[in-house]
């Protein structure tokens, strides 16, 4: 099996391999043998009941903090902006920016903009049809999955869309970082950042100037109430948000159609039902298939977990893929729309650094799904796709498909 090999009776997995997959027989294989697996960085863990305990222990830290300068990255506006967005923060500095952030992206905030969602989504739905009936290919990251996503961030943040090329090009730059290959790329991901920070700088000025309602004119005037946030701190959150915002989405609704490309009778169930079956088909297909293949966390202290001694400094990735389709939590683990009930998954993490954005996330993702559902039927890849590595961050680069008219 790829990138598996024994230590005494506790799976190793080589996570660092090109060829590693978390959707593998060889990870299946390594959860069925034990909680745990040994890897190049440290512990994979694999069950549900494990990462679901170790989501919220007080002995990890989010683990990604210290990313740049393993990889020999350690100054930089790149290096810089890491080293003091949400993602990484601990403690009370984390807690006071993600109370400050929390009311801008509420479920409140979030069922207002779905008429908005449903509209990017109709508008593109109506391009991939005239496409198609063109005799041309769609190609559903650019033809759909990109430009909803970075649309949808737009609708959110207030933003004329005319700027989505803008935002989806720097960001995808920006994800280079999340690469092994930082060190190569750092030049142009530090004029990325640079460029969204100017982008940023204009439009807190602008916000200043000519309050709305959207997300951006709210943390505007968070950053001057009393307990507010500092300049830097607002101009390193949006930038975040700019990033992050489109980078997973995208990927995501990518997944997603993955995903029920294998399982055509429940698109169809969606497709009939779109009100019954909206909010199941979204967390079943997050639970199977989500972009964030593993979470990442990092030891503040010595100590015990289930008979594993873990030494301070150690990395834990917490499988979440895995922790998805684990027997034990889920004893029929596929897709189904109509399963009663399901343990919560962990796509959006857990604990103090549970994803900021999953309501805004869930909202664009349930209003998009149910409306190509009930478009398009009988989809397909002929071929030509290509994926991001199906480890940390995955999901397509391009995806040709093929479908009818419904």
């Amino acid at each position: 099996m790829t990138g598996q090999a024994t230590q005494g009776d506790v799976p190793y997995l080589d996570i660092a391999s090109p060829e590693f997959a978390m959707n593998s027989e060889a990870v299946r294989d390594a959860r069925e043998r034990n909680w745990y697996a040994k890897t190049n960085y440290g512990y994979g863990v694999l069950r549900y009941k494990e990462v679901t305990e170790l989501l919220k222990h007080p002995s990890l830290n989010q683990g990604s903090a210290k990313w740049p300068d393993h990889h020999g990255v350690h100054s930089g506006i790149f290096h810089e902006w890491w080293a003091k967005n949400l993602l990484v923060l601990e403690g009370e500095e984390h807690h006071r920016i993600r109370r400050l952030l929390n009311p801008a992206f509420s479920p409140g905030v979030a069922r207002k903009l779905e008429p908005e969602f449903a509209a990017i989504a109709n508008e593109l739905i109506d391009g991939m049809k005239q496409k198609h009936a063109r005799g041309e290919q769609v190609e559903f990251v650019a033809d759909f999955s990109e430009p909803f996503a970075t649309r949808a961030l737009c609708a959110m943040m207030g933003l004329d869309h005319e700027h989505w090329p803008f935002i989806a090009s720097r960001a995808n730059t920006v994800g280079y970082a999340l690469s092994v290959t930082i060190k190569e790329d750092i030049d142009r991901i530090d004029e990325a950042v640079q460029e969204l920070y100017d982008f940023v700088d204009r439009l807190i000025d602008e916000r200043r100037e000519n309050p709305g309602e959207d997300v951006v004119s709210r943390l505007v005037q968070f950053s001057q109430a009393g307990d507010k946030l500092s300049d830097a701190e607002l101009r390193n959150a949006l930038v975040l948000m700019l990033f992050g915002g489109m980078d997973t989405t995208r990927n995501q609704i990518g997944l997603l159609l993955q995903t029920f490309m294998r399982n055509p009778d429940q698109w169809e169930l969606l497709a009939q039902d779109p009100e019954k079956y909206a909010k199941p088909a979204l967390e079943e297909g997050l639970r199977v298939n989500p972009t964030t293949r593993w979470v990442t966390r990092e030891a503040n202290e010595d100590f015990e977990f289930h008979g594993l001694e873990i030494e301070q400094g150690t990395t834990v990735h917490l499988f979440t893929m895995s922790s998805g389709t684990d027997p034990e939590a889920f004893p029929d683990p596929e897709i189904d729309l109509n399963a009663e009930s399901r343990k919560q998954h962990h796509t959006f993490g857990g604990g103090v650094h549970h994803c900021l954005g999953h309501y805004i996330a869930r909202a664009d993702m349930s209003v998009a799904l149910p409306l190509l559902a009930q478009a398009f039927t009988d989809i397909s890849c002929p071929g030509g796709d290509e994926w991001l590595p199906d480890s940390g961050n995955h999901g397509p680069v391009r995806l040709p498909i093929e479908f009818a008219v419904r």
